[in-house]
């Protein structure tokens, strides 16, 4: 009973980060465009057109504010590959993919194409068809090598 407890934890502990991973990837790529697209075409022509385009992207707080959320989609990240299995996590932050598009036609007045919305429909279906298997079908590392020793 224990073990069934600490597997249903596990399983809610795996999709609360999972869609932590979600949340924070999607808005963190759209900040991130916003401050891009805010500072405008960075220009390569010269030494000091690089160097100013690169002071204005690293004192931009928008900027940063991306970086944040996309390294606390990494750290989510991170802790989902060690709970679930590779072919779980992967699909499932590809809901990422889907949420980007929208949130660029919501926030940043972009159009989203009739393709893209049928490719949208389509990765949401996917993520659903995987949602409905087990996140984790190995054991993990450490009980796998105690049992073979």
């Amino acid at each position: 009973m224990d073990q069934l407890a600490s597997s249903a934890n596990l399983k809610a502990k795996t999709y609360f980060f999972v869609i932590l991973m979600i949340v924070l990837g999607s808005v963190g790529n759209t900040i991130l465009d916003k401050g891009m697209k805010g500072l405008g075409t960075i220009d390569f022509s010269s030494r000091t057109a690089i160097w100013q385009g690169a002071f204005h992207t690293f004192t931009s707080g928008t900027i940063w504010l991306g970086i944040g959320c996309m390294l606390l989609f990494m750290v989510c990240h991170m802790l989902v590959l060690s709970w679930a299995d590779y072919s779980f996590v992967m699909p499932f932050s590809a809901v990422t993919y889907a949420l980007v598009p929208v949130l660029g036609y919501i926030w940043l007045g972009e159009q989203v194409p009739v393709t893209r919305r049928i490719g949208i429909l389509l990765i949401v279906f996917g993520v659903f068809l995987v949602s409905r298997t087990p996140p984790r079908t190995t054991e993990p590392q450490h009980i796998a090598a105690r049992s073979l020793s």
